[in-house]
């Protein structure tokens, strides 16, 4: 059974509305049905309906930083995440199910509860100094967002990309946020030595859909306005349309890559949606209290991508999806693509400057 509220109320400023069960832990805290939302996580007082939910943070003693996947149909091996959970709380978010691992739950604790690696430039300075790391393009992140609000005081990502840059290892960033405007200095230096790749992820040019589908990203304006200031300092930017739900943003795609355009992108990617595990079961929800009237087109559209599903977990079909549909949201990206001079490859960074020890370098 999920955790809901039994007023049918959602919490201020998160896209989840409630904390569906964790699939790894067998106890679980379930609300009393006729009385107010108990909240487990803050010292065990009830707190009113309707209520906003503040963050909690927690240190991450992990003893390594870069995650190494084996996935196909992922363009890099490496991912760095200075984070854990992402604020950001897109409902959609594929990385949800992850913070089941850490005994959280999908849903508002993965927007809530955020872990945080303090000592993420340290470790990866670490790792660059191994002589078994062979230089390679590293993406920033793969499992949270790095420029997520958090950031703006804790400063781990930009800290990370000094990094990167003393030891020239080119990194591919992706984020929604236009915090990444404010490490421009960084950025800029690290463009000089190609080294260096921002993709902004838009998924709608709908300022209210964008507030309900991703409460604390920024704007898709502000995004835009972070491409035209990135690519005017000379820094390798492209647009991720993405995700694409159909049903719900699909027909957006021109528009979302021409704007990109219009802005100085370079190159643009795309994903359709997938909803593994309890993301499921908050995308239904979420559908139920923002688009009741839309609910079943956008369901019934979904899983004709995934094979009556509403996730694949099938290499080269997961993120691209299959069928009819999928063909035209992928025809429909395609085209644009071509009209609008979008399609060079996203990935073209050098390692041919990397250096192994470059404050050894420098004493020389």
């Amino acid at each position: 059974m999920s955790r809901r509220d039994p007023s049918g109320q959602t919490v201020k400023g998160r896209s989840s509305g409630f904390n569906p069960k964790n699939r790894f832990l067998e106890l679980y805290l379930e609300p009393v049905e006729d009385g107010p939302w108990y909240d487990e996580f803050e010292n065990g007082t009830f707190s009113p309906l309707g209520r906003k939910v503040p963050t909690t943070f927690f240190i991450d003693t992990s003893k390594t930083i870069l995650a190494k996947n084996d996935s196909p149909d992922i363009p890099f091996t490496y991912s760095l995440n200075p984070y854990r959970g992402c604020e950001h709380g897109c409902i959609y978010c594929y990385a949800r199910p992850s913070h089941e691992y850490l005994g959280f739950s999908s849903g508002l604790d993965f927007e809530t509860k955020i872990m945080v690696k303090r000592d993420a430039p340290e470790l990866l300075r670490e790792t660059f100094m191994k002589k078994s790391w062979e230089p390679q393009v590293v993406s920033l992140s793969g499992n949270t967002d790095c420029y997520q609000p958090a950031e703006r005081k804790l400063k781990l990502t930009r800290r990370c990309l000094e990094v990167f840059l003393e030891f020239r290892n080119p990194v591919g960033i992706v984020t929604k946020n236009a915090l990444v405007q404010r490490d421009i200095d960084i950025l800029e230096e690290m463009a000089k030595l190609n080294i260096v790749s921002v993709l902004l992820s838009i998924t709608t040019l709908d300022q209210e859909l964008a507030r309900k589908m991703e409460p604390r990203t920024s704007p898709p304006f502000k995004r835009l306005e972070t491409i035209e200031l990135l690519a005017s300092h000379g820094i390798d930017v492209g647009v991720n349309a993405s995700p694409i739900i159909p049903g719900l943003n699909d027909e957006e795609i021109p528009a979302i890559l021409q704007a990109a355009k219009d802005h100085g992108a370079e190159f643009a990617s795309t994903t359709i949606a997938r909803f593994p595990y309890a993301v499921k079961e908050l995308f239904i929800d979420w559908l139920d209290r923002e688009f009741p009237l839309k609910k079943e087109k956008i369901l019934s559209r979904v899983k004709m991508v995934h094979g009556g599903k509403m996730n694949s977990s099938e290499f080269g079909k997961r993120m691209s999806g299959k069928g009819e549909i999928a063909e035209v949201i992928h025809d429909l990206f395609k085209t644009n693509v071509r009209r609008l001079g979008l399609n060079r490859a996203r990935y073209h960074l050098t390692v041919d400057h990397f250096r192994r020890n470059p404050r050894q370098i420098e004493m020389f």
